[in-house]
């Protein structure tokens, strides 16, 4: 965890990268409690999509209608321009997580943040007009599950910006976690290891946090019918074979003691 904080501070852009369920938006939340501190900073989280464009994140052009009815069109700014503007009047570390980065075309979407981030102390001229520059005290937190789509596709330009944090399962997480409840999560380890060996690429395994509740005992079969076999299902479809492998009423015995 220091070595994270390190990072993040040196880079002021990272991203928590890995499969489902491995707790990457968690984290983000938990570090960027962890870098505001005391101070008088704060944190937002915006969440990335497909359609997701420019204009949503720093300024656009958008159409409005006036009080008698009549459409105009104006500049209006972003989700990380209004941020900036907001944390400029602020001494502490400002933090904005961004959930799913990698499901919007990044490079369209940041347009001249790229150069900013790597030159956080100048400015720049927009594209609809004005001047821009990232504050000092602005961190960016993104995550992304590889399970949608590999970091190896991600713009190389765009990679240079960030420190990339990778989680992993973590069966230690569950362990520790219901040691408070009293569930015994020894068989539903056993399972889990079973399945993510079947799985073999780690991008794909899955994580804990589909079972970190406090009423596992009660939610156990509606999380494992509802939540892990559809994913088994997509995964294994060329081997069905494998999928009905790890069908509720087949694993059953070994998760509920």
């Amino acid at each position: 965890v220091k070595r994270w904080v390190t990072s993040v501070e040196r880079k002021k852009h990272a991203i928590f990268y890995g499969p489902p369920g491995t707790g990457k938006t968690y984290v983000a939340r938990l570090l960027a409690a962890h870098l505001i501190g005391g101070g008088d900073g704060f944190s937002e989280l915006v969440q990335f999509h497909p359609s997701y464009a420019y204009e949503d994140f720093l300024q656009g052009i958008r159409p409005r209608t006036t009080v008698d009815g009549a459409l105009s069109y104006a500049l209006q700014d972003g989700v990380f321009k209004r941020f900036c503007d907001r944390a400029r009047a602020k001494s502490g570390k400002c933090v904005l997580i961004i959930d799913e980065i990698n499901r919007a075309n990044l490079s369209r979407v940041f347009g001249e943040l790229m150069y900013l981030m790597e030159y956080r102390e100048q400015t720049i001229p927009l594209a609809y007009g004005g001047t821009f520059e990232i504050p000092d005290n602005v961190y960016l937190l993104g995550t992304m599950n590889t399970a949608d789509r590999s970091i190896a596709l991600v713009d190389h330009a765009l990679r240079r910006r960030f420190a990339f944090i990778r989680l992993s399962s973590n069966y230690d997480i569950l362990r520790n976690y219901h040691q408070e409840t009293g569930y015994e999560v020894d068989g539903l380890i056993s399972v889990l290891q079973d399945v993510n060996r079947d799985i073999g690429e780690e991008d794909y395994h899955l994580g804990m946090s589909y079972f970190l509740t406090q009423d596992l005992t009660e939610h156990i079969e509606d999380i494992w019918r509802m939540e892990i076999e559809p994913y088994l299902e997509e995964y294994f479809f060329d081997h069905r074979d494998k999928a009905q492998r790890y069908r509720w009423d087949k694993v059953k015995s070994r998760i509920v003691v």
